[in-house]
């Protein structure tokens, strides 16, 4: 692994990866808990800097309260900021919530658009959340979510050099056929999640670990 790679070695490499992807986490599933797609894109704006975990927690009230994106354009952003605080940085998630939520109402009659180009212009709405929401809602492969789970661990995979999140998506898509993009970016995301920790992470247990650039340096780290 010390060599550089050519372009054919790392696709290469990367077929392997992704095949032990799947069999360790065979149904890559979004961690977070919705029945519709704007209730995901809801969750996943909430996401941002905060658990999965956490915001499931906030949810199932919140969609009790606020169930269509018109209650949630009409919503009161002191209440609903109260509503969202344990996810943190309220302030912000409520103001792109109500923006988002009245751009759906004002643009697309309260539905979530199927489409990236018009999702990414509403408030608060990235290609992460985006990418989460048509693979997760509608099944639609537009590209590989990149969150901070998928950033580390395909840098430390070597799968890209780049830093900026839109660029890593660019390499990664590259690397798999589309039908492989929206499960790739979970399985990244359990990965780095269960085993691949910022911190510690658990080479030993790796099933990546002949595949990983980083885990000699790791394990020597450790010795």
């Amino acid at each position: 692994m010390a060599k550089k790679e050519s372009p054919a070695q790392l696709r290469a490499r990367a077929k392997k990866i992704v095949a032990h992807l799947h069999k360790e986490y065979p149904n890559p599933k979004i961690a977070l808990e919705f029945s519709n797609p704007l209730q995901l894109l809801i969750a996943t704006i909430l996401s941002a800097q905060c658990t999965d975990a956490r915001v499931n927690i906030v949810t199932p009230s919140l969609f009790r309260k606020y169930p269509t994106a018109r209650d949630f354009a009409s919503a009161n952003q002191a209440e609903l900021e109260q509503d969202i605080r344990s996810t943190g940085f309220y302030r912000n998630k409520a103001k792109s919530i109500i923006a988002c939520c009245k751009a759906l109402v004002e643009r697309h009659g309260g539905k979530v658009p199927e489409r990236m180009e018009e999702l990414v212009q509403l408030g608060g709405v990235g290609r992460k959340t985006a990418n989460c929401v048509l693979g997760g809602a509608y099944g639609i492969n537009s590209g590989v979510i990149v969150d901070t789970h998928v950033r580390r661990v395909a840098q430390r995979l070597a799968l890209t050099r780049n830093e900026n999140p839109e660029k890593i998506e660019i390499d990664l898509m590259g690397l798999a056929p589309q039908s492989e993009w929206f499960d790739l970016g979970n399985m990244l995301i359990w990965h780095g999640r269960k085993i691949c920790d910022a911190r510690k992470p658990k080479c030993l247990e790796c099933a990546l670990m002949k595949l990983c650039p980083s885990a000699e340096e790791f394990l020597r780290k450790r010795r």
